[in-house]
């Protein structure tokens, strides 16, 4: 069988619970924008315009909560559009939902430019993308394998 490099290798679908917010069924829930999209647009659930001030962090809620599952997490990561058009991004990019809380979702937002930016409700203000999480063994080694890069740090490899 010869596969196309286009068509998808599997059709991988993951079912997560989401709760909406009281006060948040106007607002879209996360969202895929394109057919082919990696994350999901998420939405300002703000109640008033929010003005996020050059070199401000505002706490913008996202108006569900969720459960991810066991051994996947979820990435928070900042929109391109907002970050390349209006110096709009976060501070701890990308952000992680563990598959153990289940507080309401929120972005933080750092305004990066020299103008003050207004998040109004409904706006696509991040993206997120559901991953999975390996858990991790430690194995205690005296040396490590060699590689051909060996020890070379940061610029090392001239590019």
């Amino acid at each position: 069988m010869n596969q196309s490099a286009l068509e998808p290798v599997l059709d991988s679908t993951l079912c997560v619970a989401i709760e909406r917010l009281p006060g948040s069924d106007d607002v879209p829930l996360p969202a895929y924008q394109s057919e082919h999209a990696a994350g999901m647009d998420i939405h300002a659930a703000v109640t008033e315009d929010t003005v996020i001030e050059p070199g401000q962090i505002c706490l913008i809620s996202a108006g569900f909560r969720m459960a991810v599952p066991v051994g996947y997490e979820a990435q928070i990561r900042p929109r391109s559009g907002l970050s390349v058009k209006h110096g709009i991004g976060m501070p701890n990019s990308p952000g992680t939902i563990d598959a153990d809380y289940r507080g309401e979702v929120k972005v933080p937002l750092y305004n990066y430019s020299s103008e003050s930016f207004t998040i109004t409700r409904g706006m696509r203000v991040a993206q997120m993308i559901l991953k999975p999480v390996p858990r991790v063994v430690w194995e205690t080694v005296t040396q490590l394998p060699d590689t051909q890069r060996g020890e070379g740090g940061f610029g090392h490899t001239g590019r």
